[in-house]
C-alpha cells in the first residue's frame, strides 16, 4: 500500500487521545531503516511479519504480501508470497510459534462472489473491504487460506491483526460512530470467541494497529491525537497490570517525531520480543550546505529507498521494557 494504509483512505471519526509520563531514557531508542535497498525499498514497503527463528519476513506492498528469506545476513529479493497476488492482500501477522499467518483481504468469503466491499457512511465502496483470513504451514510452503468466523470478522474494515501465544488475536474495527478500537478474541476449544473491546486509554480515543506480546505482557500500539479524520497518531505501550491494562506511555519524540510530522502505523513486534518493527513515511534529514560527496550519497539514498514513502522501521524496546521490569 503507497501512502497511508487503505483502511485510512476512507475518512475515519477521530477523538482526542490521552498521554502519560514514564520515567525512562527515550532517548536511547533510535530507529533505523530495516533492510534499506533490499526491503525497504522506493515501493511503499509495510507491517512486517517475522518467522521465530527471524530469517523470513512478509511484508506488503500494494495490493500484495511479499516474502523474503536471509541467508549469511543477506536478505533475498522479495518474491510474492504464494498465498497472495490475486486480492488487495495487507497487513500480515505470524503466530509466535510460525504455524499459521492471518492477514487482511478483499478476496470474496464465498468462492464465486464478488471481492469485499465496504461500506462508510451510507456509501459502498466496491471491492475496498477488509477481512482476517488464515493461512497454515504446510511443511514448507503454505496451505489454502480460510475466511475466519464473524467472531472476529464483525466488521467489512477488520485489519491489523497480531496474535498471541495462545491463539489469541487483536485486531481493529469500527464502532458504531466509525471510531477504530483495537478488539481481542480469546481461542478456546479450537474456536475463535466473541471479540472483546481491549480498554486502554481514554475509551473516547481511536486506538489501532496493535503489536501484542506474546505473552501478553505489553502492547504497542497508535493512539489518535486529534479529530482529523485519517490522523494516524502516535506509538505508544502499554503494560499489563493483573485484569486490566496499565496507562498508555508516549514512545517519544525519537520514535514519534513532532506533531504531524511523519505517517506511522503497522507496529510488530519482534521475534526476540524487545524490537518494534513498523511503518513511516519518515525521511533522512540533510543538513545544508552539502558538500558532493554527500551530495551523491544523498541522491543514492533516495534513488534507493529514502524518497518519502513508507519503509519498514525498526527500533529497540529495551528503555521501556527495562524501566518496566525495573520498578
Amino acid at each position: 500500500m503507497i501512502g497511508k494504509p487503505l483502511r485510512w483512505m476512507i475518512a475515519i471519526g477521530m477523538f482526542g487521545a490521552v498521554s502519560s509520563l514514564f520515567a525512562t531514557d527515550a532517548s536511547k531508542a533510535q530507529p533505523e531503516v530495516f533492510a534499506p535497498g533490499v526491503i525497504s525499498g522506493p515501493a511503499g514497503e509495510a507491517c512486517p511479519a517475522f518467522t521465530p527463528d527471524g530469517n523470513t519476513v512478509y511484508f506488503d506492498v500494494g495490493s500484495m504480501i511479499l516474502v523474503s528469506q536471509r541467508e549469511h545476513g543477506v536478505w533475498s529479493k522479495p518474491a510474492i508470497a504464494p498465498f497472495s497476488g490475486q486480492w488487495l492482500d495487507h497487513d500480515p501477522a505470524m503466530s509466535p510459534d510460525g504455524s499459521y499467518l492471518v492477514f487482511v483481504s478483499n478476496r470474496p468469503v464465498k468462492p464465486g462472489a464478488e471481492a469485499l466491499s465496504v461500506r462508510v457512511n451510507g456509501k459502498v465502496y466496491p471491492g475496498r473491504g477488509g477481512n482476517l483470513w488464515r493461512v497454515d504451514r504446510q511443511g514448507n510452503g503454505w496451505g489454502t487460506p480460510v475466511h475466519l468466523p464473524d467472531a472476529v470478522n464483525a466488521s467489512d474494515r477488520t485489519y491489523a491483526p497480531s496474535i498471541a501465544a495462545d491463539g489469541s488475536l487483536y485486531f481493529i474495527h469500527p464502532d458504531q460512530q466509525g471510531v477504530m478500537h483495537i478488539y481481542s478474541s480469546s481461542f478456546a476449544q479450537g474456536a475463535y470467541q466473541p471479540a472483546a473491546l481491549v480498554a486502554v486509554g481514554d475509551p473516547s480515543s481511536s486506538t489501532h494497529d496493535p503489536a501484542i506480546a506474546p505473552d501478553q505482557s505489553f502492547m504497542v500500539f497508535n493512539l489518535s491525537k486529534g479529530a482529523k479524520a485519517g490522523d494516524m497518531g502516535d506509538f505508544y505501550i502499554a503494560f499489563r497490570q493483573g485484569d486490566h491494562w496499565g496507562a498508555p506511555i508516549d514512545l517519544g519524540e525519537a520514535i514519534n517525531g513532532k506533531p504531524g510530522k511523519w505517517s506511522q502505523w503497522g507496529a510488530h513486534i519482534g521475534p526476540d520480543r524487545r524490537t518494534l518493527y513498523y511503518t513511516s513515511d519518515r525521511q533522512t534529514e540533510l543538513g545544508f550546505p552539502l558538500s558532493q560527496e554527500q551530495a551523491k550519497a544523498a541522491l543514492a539514498r533516495m534513488e534507493s529507498w529514502d524518497n518519502g514513502s513508507n519503509n519498514i522501521w525498526q527500533v529497540s524496546l529495551a528503555p521501556w521494557l527495562d524501566a518496566h521490569h525495573a520498578r
